[in-house]
């Protein structure tokens, strides 16, 4: 779908004084049926008037988005849920008073109001209060909540920096604000609070084993775990597509950590001698692979909330490198390694080999 050409406006904004003048035309250019992307403590997001649907539906024309993936919409507080939710249960109420503002996303039954552009269809909408002073500004200053999905085109890395969000979206919408980098790194924890039991349909910046000790039992789904999809219509951002995917095809390695770097040098032998340029995606306190190929370091192995925050800046530099293949290394499954284990075998594809 062609988008026509628009002038983009990128403005530097110190996310611990915010310019006022800037937030407040930020928030104008909303709440006209603009678009303007934003930092958040996650990663950068794409924000329009959720309550505006041609509006939201400007960011799926702008993103290349499919129309049946569901958006997150963004509040600055609670009181502005009472547009959004037809119930808020007690468990939610548990887990707004000890995470938001923050990386989790709460699904809820959708009130009436609700655009079938955010909810792509379905009776639910998805909703959460971003950790970031720009972005709280900014749905303050728009007087609206804000639907907003990742500054990026539909299937590409999800953007860190505002330089990312230029790189895709320039020409596309009315304004960037660079708030500098962020900091958890990857999309926000998306726990389904309408079923019998609370599900996690995407691990993210809160753990399940925060929401547990919150909560009590918390199930994580089963698509969580093997990074694939088979439904027909997902239920929450992030499940269906792939949003992770370097331009080059990542082959996961999973496994002892000894065997994995044994395979790694292994493919990545093989590989070169076929003519191909091989990445290698690894760790600080891993194996050196400086001879297998050209290695980005992602973070530090036993810090994962320090790889969650370099993973999609690292894989951006395999673009950059121009590799043909990129050999990852796998991380252990606890904490936020869970989320970026997700990220990893979705931006594979199924491309994954156990040792």
């Amino acid at each position: 779908m062609s988008v026509d050409h628009i002038n983009t406006r990128y403005i530097k904004v110190d996310q611990n004084n915010p310019k006022a003048d800037a937030i407040a035309w930020a928030g104008l250019i909303l709440r006209q049926g603009g678009l303007v992307a934003f930092p958040t403590e996650t990663v950068y997001g794409l924000g329009a008037d959720a309550a505006n649907a041609r509006a939201v539906a400007r960011i799926f024309e702008a993103k290349g988005r499919p129309p049946d993936n569901p958006v997150i919409v963004h509040v600055a507080s609670r009181s502005q849920l009472s547009a959004l939710v037809a119930s808020v249960p007690r468990e939610a109420e548990i887990l707004m008073d000890a995470f938001w503002p923050g990386p989790l996303t709460i699904i809820l039954p959708a009130g009436r109001g609700v655009s079938e552009a955010v909810t792509a269809g379905l009776a639910t909408v998805a909703v959460r209060m971003p950790d970031h002073p720009v972005a709280l500004a900014l749905i303050k200053a728009a007087g609206v909540p804000v639907a907003a999905p990742s500054a990026n085109l539909s299937g590409k890395l999800s953007p860190t920096h505002a330089g990312h969000v230029l790189q895709d979206l320039d020409g596309r919408i009315e304004a960037i604000l660079d708030g500098g980098p962020t900091g958890v790194g990857v999309e926000s924890t998306v726990l389904d609070m309408t079923a019998e039991a609370p599900v996690i349909l995407r691990p993210g910046g809160i753990t399940s084993e925060e929401l547990s000790a919150c909560l009590g039992k918390v199930i994580i789904d089963s698509d969580v775990i093997t990074g694939c999809y088979d439904g027909e219509s997902p239920r929450s951002p992030g499940m269906k597509y792939t949003h992770y995917a370097p331009r080059a095809p990542l082959l996961l390695v999973t496994g002892n950590q000894q065997d994995v770097a044994l395979k790694i040098r292994q493919i990545a032998c093989a590989e070169k001698s076929g003519g191909r340029r091989v990445g290698i995606l690894t760790y600080s306190d891993s194996s050196d692979f400086s001879a297998a190929g050209e290695v980005v370091v992602a973070g530090c192995r036993k810090k994962p909330e320090t790889v969650a925050a370099g993973l999609y800046t690292a894989l951006r530099c395999f673009n950059e490198l121009g590799v043909d293949v990129i050999l990852a290394e796998g991380l252990d499954e606890k904490g936020v390694g869970l989320a970026v284990m997700n990220r990893l075998k979705k931006a594979a594809g199924g491309r994954i080999i156990e040792v």
